[in-house]
């Protein structure tokens, strides 16, 4: 007798359905799982021998064979346990025919307890694109599986329990749809920040259009802080990006019971110390780096010149294409990577290049060398450089509380609304993804802006890229302005942020 049990796996971020095929054979005793499966599939064997007895069932002893189909395809993780034990109890007439319209999948405790496991918002995804409409996955992670339209999810605690449901002896009633709370949660806010604030302006533009922005400043001039605080005045995110980012999350293991959804942008700030791998993902089996870790969100790099060459590298493709693609033995996949980068640095290695005080101590070739750790293609990527000179004893002691981050991102989501209206139809979400065609139509210039932007090209040794992103910058000004065209002196601002003559102090 053969049955099949509907579940789900996992193919870089996106789910697929897995048929798990069981068949009760004569001869001797065994037990083989085939159908490409990893270390962690081959296991389940044990976990479920011993899940099978202790849950109170009688294991069938006789030639067991369970195939996961499609067999061409890897199959990985302990997602298998819960189908395998059902399919084997099914076969054996220990529990009725399962129903067709329902999906199961779970990692099984030698007791029969369901553990969790990662990435079951994109396969519980791929479970209502699939026409599955009872979805049962261990109760951690049942509030996740409800993110997904289109299927009832069910949390089972244990095999036990899941058993006597399937016989009719007890009713497991569906999980509610996860909600976010109403309260956001806590984030630094830019009122705590004294001073700085032509850096505040630069951070406003640069979340109100996405663009990349590098700080240069010396020791505590206050880079990591107001760095930190971006996530606090970024746009508010739609579901449908929520939905993009948590998937990825979901994959790395990142969300949990309390949080399955991701609520604000995410913040990735990874050390300097991290490989190119990590950066852009990879491993045997391909995973999400850093880079898609931090899609819809920010990528912040702290002591820029600190990361190794290559790993700042990786980061030129996805700023241009939003995706990165990683191909090893196992296979290809294409990850999303839309992030805005942030980027600190020093003026030199010792810090004080510049500095009021005097103290640094560093030649002109030292700086020089410094500065280029960081690579031509790269700075052309930056929308925006800006310096964050020290503050001072003033700003230090002034009592007034300075603008909260609220206030500024009032501001900002009310540009982000314009940018929404204007890219309606398309891909695009906000003035930094604007392909060519776009900037030309949508950043045309009076014959002021253009004697202005002539003068900068020229002055500046602008590239095509460069220009292209100087004029999504003064679009965003603009936006922020409240005005329909780019005035000369929304150039004039952006043009300010080109300079990068502050890298030589």
């Amino acid at each position: 007798m053969v049955t099949t049990v509907r579940s789900l796996g996992l193919q870089g971020i996106s789910g697929y359905e897995v048929s798990v095929e069981c068949f009760l054979s004569g001869g001797l005793p065994a037990f083989d799982v085939v159908g490409l499966g990893d270390t962690a599939v081959k296991e389940a064997r044990e976990r479920v021998r011993a899940a099978v007895k202790n849950c109170g069932a009688k294991f069938p002893v006789s030639r067991i064979t369970v195939n996961l189909a499609p067999a061409s395809m890897k199959k990985e993780g302990t997602v298998y346990d819960l189908p395998i034990l059902l399919g084997i109890l099914a076969c054996a007439e220990e529990i009725p025919a399962l129903p067709k319209n329902a999906a199961f999948i779970g990692e099984l405790s030698l007791t029969g307890t369901l553990r969790p496991v990662t990435g079951v918002l994109p396969m519980a995804m791929a479970a209502a694109r699939a026409g599955i409409e009872k979805l049962f996955v261990p109760a951690p992670n049942a509030s996740e599986a409800t993110l997904a339209d289109g299927v009832t999810v069910y949390g089972v605690e244990t095999v036990d329990q899941l058993v006597r449901a399937l016989r009719g002896e007890e009713v497991i009633e569906p999980e509610t749809k996860w909600e976010a709370p109403a309260e956001m949660p806590m984030i630094p806010d830019f009122a705590d920040v004294m001073g700085q604030e032509n850096v505040k302006r630069a951070l406003e533009i640069a979340a109100a259009g996405g663009h990349n922005i590098l700080l240069i400043g010396s020791p505590g001039a206050g880079k990591s802080m107001l760095a930190r605080r971006i996530p606090s005045i970024l746009p508010d995110m739609t579901r449908q990006e929520a939905l993009e980012a948590t998937e990825i999350w979901s994959v790395a293991g990142l969300t949990n019971a309390g949080h399955p959804m991701l609520t604000v942008r995410p913040f990735r700030a990874p050390h300097h110390t991290l490989s190119p791998v990590a950066m852009a993902g990879g491993g045997s089996i391909p995973k999400p780096g850093e880079i898609s870790l931090a899609h819809n969100g920010v990528l912040f790099l702290d002591e820029l010149p600190e990361f190794d060459r290559a790993v700042i590298e990786v980061l030129r493709a996805p700023i241009e294409d939003g995706e990165v693609t990683i191909t090893r033995a196992a296979g290809s996949l294409t990850l999303p990577s839309r992030f805005m980068l942030v980027c600190a640095m020093n003026p030199c290695r010792c810090g004080w290049y510049g500095h009021p005080s005097g103290k640094c101590r560093c030649t002109k070739q030292q700086v020089e060398k410094y500065v280029e750790k960081i690579s031509g293609p790269m700075l052309d990527r930056m929308d925006i450089h800006v310096n964050v000179p020290s503050v001072e004893f003033e700003a230090m002691r002034r009592r007034e509380k300075a603008e909260s981050s609220a206030s500024v991102r009032s501001r900002v989501n009310a540009a982000r609304e314009v940018q929404k209206k204007r890219f309606a139809g398309t891909n695009i979400t906000c003035n930094a993804q604007m392909e060519p065609a776009m900037v030309g139509e949508f950043c045309r210039l009076d014959a002021a802006g253009e004697k202005i932007l002539k003068g900068a090209f020229d002055r500046l040794g602008l590239t095509a890229r460069s220009h292209d992103r100087l004029l999504r910058v003064a679009r965003t000004i603009a936006d922020l302005e409240g005005c329909e065209a780019i005035e000369p002196g929304h150039l004039a601002e952006a043009i300010q942020y080109r300079n990068t003559d502050i890298l030589r102090g």
